[in-house]
């Protein structure tokens, strides 16, 4: 039925709703593609540092070509994280002159990825660096005195992340460090001690190079002290222990990658918490591989805890299977997933 009037139906004909033309939307008409461009031109690059939204990257390290690039990162990331260690594709100015800028486009694999959370209770994880396959574990003897608990917590990220563990003592002229690292003798964990006047430079370069090494400590052990004396270009900021709280300030506010021969060393701010709220049990069990063995014979839901019933574990051990060090490397790791445990209890 026609909306115009009876005498003007003849002039103008019957009304039809298809005679219509609505003005097309072209953002709204416009078909969405998932094809993204492939950037075969981009090239690969290490993350080295993170500020602001800008990444410090290296490439074409090793060659007569190798550079420092500043980059941005692409839209098309998203909220994906670009982390220090990450090994990233670039495009756009690669050319690293001043005023140059780059841009991210893809962050490839990665094959290790070391996380903590804010405390027990947050399960919301922070990744502190990726790509490392060495921890270095930085401790003082006296002066903030030592902490076996938050060495446990390290220890426990590392197994996690599968990362290799190396602990480094510092300040071992103002104490002996021998009671404090009998708490690992039971670990596979290559221990190196340092006395404030003789850093061992050699001995530790010697352990980085052709290694990722990511350097963790509490505030004010001589983290930053140590990479200095490593990567005397470094300039990182160091400060001194407060006489009154015995604590080290925060110095190095920023997570770093600094090449050292063949290697590289990140070294990370100063904590004094390292939340545990992320990681998966069953990681640490597989870093103590001879216990892993014997746990295969252990009962569903075995807590490997001195209570557990029927645990193939504490079996073995007492029979001697695994030898001197088996009740050495039973407690230490029923330590650390005690320590775990209490995270675990805390967040629930």
């Amino acid at each position: 039925m026609s909306w115009l009037p009876p005498d003007e139906v003849e002039a103008y004909g019957e009304y039809d709703e298809a005679d219509i033309r609505s003005r097309p939307n072209p953002k709204a008409n416009k078909p969405r593609t998932k094809i993204r461009p492939e950037y075969k031109d981009a090239i690969a690059g290490r993350v080295f540092s993170v500020d602001r939204g800008r990444y410090g990257v290296w490439v074409d390290e090793n060659t007569p070509q190798e550079r420092q690039l500043i980059a941005t990162k692409s839209r098309d990331l998203g909220k994906y994280s670009v982390v220090t260690g990450d090994w990233v594709d670039l495009v756009g100015d690669r050319s690293g002159d001043e005023g140059s800028l780059a841009r991210i486009i893809r962050v490839q694999e990665r094959s290790t990825l070391l996380r903590r959370s804010a405390d027990d209770t947050d399960a919301v994880e922070r990744i502190i660096v990726a790509n490392a396959d060495q921890m270095l574990i930085v401790v003082a003897a006296a002066n903030p005195e030592p902490r076996t608990r938050l060495v446990d917590r390290y220890l426990v990220a590392a197994f996690d992340a599968g990362i290799a563990p190396i602990l480094v003592m510092t300040k071992t002229d103002l104490a002996d460090p021998a009671e404090f690292l009998a708490n690992f003798a039971g670990l596979d964990l290559d221990v190196i001690e340092s006395r404030s006047d003789d850093v061992q430079v050699e001995a530790i370069t010697e352990r980085l190079l052709g290694h990722t090494t990511v350097a963790v400590g509490h505030s004010g052990v001589g983290k930053s002290t140590l990479v200095n004396a490593l990567v005397p270009s470094a300039l990182r900021a160091v400060g001194r222990v407060n006489d009154v709280t015995g604590r080290g300030r925060h110095t190095s506010s920023s997570t770093v990658s600094l090449r050292i021969g063949s290697g590289w060393i990140v070294d990370t701010p100063g904590v004094r918490s390292f939340g545990l709220g992320h990681i998966d049990p069953g990681n640490i069990l597989r870093s103590f591989t001879d216990l892993a063995l014997l746990a295969e014979d252990c009962p569903r839901g075995c807590t490997h805890l001195p209570d557990a019933p029927d645990c193939a574990i504490i079996e073995g051990v007492a029979e001697g299977r695994l030898g001197e060090l088996g009740a050495q490397r039973l407690e230490s790791f029923q330590r650390l997933i005690t320590t775990l445990g209490s995270s675990e209890r805390s967040s629930s």
